[in-house]
């Protein structure tokens, strides 16, 4: 049987629920399901995160792929969305949940 050194590194088959995408480790690959931005997730009010976050292209379905982390608490991420790279605090990455 041929299982996966780190079980969070890819996403599942749908059977998993969605996860917070600033949980997730460099290296993981899967789609948006879904943006729940409250408080706790920014500076920013949660509907102008929201906002901003679909700008920039964390839309349902969009593929997504964590690039890099930083060296100092592992923040801000680099993450590829449909082909493009967004830098993200890891806080902010907590309102883009991934399956």
């Amino acid at each position: 049987m041929n299982t996966p050194a780190h079980p969070d590194r890819h996403a599942g088959h749908g059977s998993e629920a969605p996860r917070p995408l600033g949980n997730l480790d460099r290296g993981f690959t899967g789609h948006v399901h879904h943006i729940s931005a409250n408080h706790d997730t920014g500076a920013l009010p949660p509907e102008e995160l929201e906002r901003r976050l679909i700008e920039l292209g964390f839309v349902e379905g969009a593929r997504v792929r964590i690039l890099h982390e930083g060296l100092f608490g592992r923040d801000p991420i680099a993450v590829q969305v449909n082909g493009a790279t967004v830098a993200l605090r890891r806080r902010e990455a907590m309102a883009i949940l991934v399956s």
